[in-house]
């Protein structure tokens, strides 16, 4: 008994001297974690650079679409075309980034006549191909800020960095078709070309986010609305100025430094 009294006073005594030890191990620092890579710059960006594919959603406002959907086998998405892009920005003081971009969309759809035939009764076949470039300067306004400072050094970005834009510039459009025509006045068929290029001013409104995905990596969504007519050359006459005007939306990556 005596020897078990012992032993239980041993174990008590190495208890408490272990406790205030346990316990400054608790209260004492902390290691530090490593921040992640996205977690913070060395500065405030100064530009940024990207690229984005998409869609565009062709307005087709003009006569020239209403004629070619009425006389051929064309409707009004034909015109809706791949939409590839370039942005470069620079940052300027607040909320603003100064951007200037090119942008080119294509399309070219098949037709026919729709209430016509040849002698043989075969399809009167034509070929339409409109290519588009804008090239624009404008203005992203950023709804939130794009991230804080800390210290000297460091800069924290923004997750998510939601946008207004606008801007303007020049169009350039090439407007080709080629096939077999209908003669309206003696029906005869004919093979032919058509063409007409021309330049033309332009503004566009949109917005957007970007969202960072990694240090200097982010992808974005871009929405904007943009106003462009040209006039056509003497191959259609007495048509209005062709309605470059569209709606489009695309996505892709930009990289700031």
């Amino acid at each position: 008994m005596r020897h078990a009294s012992s032993l239980t006073r041993l174990a008590v005594l190495v208890a408490l001297l272990a406790a205030p030890a346990g316990t400054a191990a608790q209260t004492g620092p902390r290691p530090v974690t490593p921040a992640s890579p996205g977690d913070f710059l060395f500065g405030r960006p100064r530009a940024e650079v990207g690229v984005r594919v998409g869609w565009t959603f062709n307005r087709g406002g003009s006569d020239w679409y209403d004629f070619v959907t009425d006389q051929l086998t064309l409707d009004q998405g034909d015109f809706n075309a791949f939409a590839l892009a370039s942005e470069v920005g620079v940052w300027l003081p607040g909320r603003f980034t100064a951007v200037g971009g090119v942008e080119f969309t294509h399309t070219g759809p098949g037709s026919e006549y729709r209430r016509l035939v040849d002698n043989n009764r075969q399809p009167i076949n034509q070929a339409t191909r409109l290519n588009v470039f804008h090239a624009t300067g404008g203005i992203k306004f950023a709804l939130v800020d794009r991230g804080r400072a800390i210290g000297r050094l460091a800069w924290i970005p923004a997750r998510v960095a939601p946008y207004l834009a606008a801007g303007a510039g020049a169009t350039f459009y090439e407007l080709r078709q080629t096939g077999d025509f209908v003669d309206f006045v003696d029906r005869s068929v004919f093979p032919a070309i058509f063409e007409s290029t021309g330049w033309a001013p332009t503004y566009y409104v949109g917005g957007g986010a970007d969202i960072r995905v990694l240090r200097r990596m982010l992808v974005g969504v871009d929405f904007r609305y943009r106003r462009a007519t040209a006039d056509l050359n003497n191959t259609w006459v007495d048509f209005d100025p062709l309605d470059l005007s569209a709606a489009q939306v695309t996505v892709g990556t930009s990289w700031q430094f």
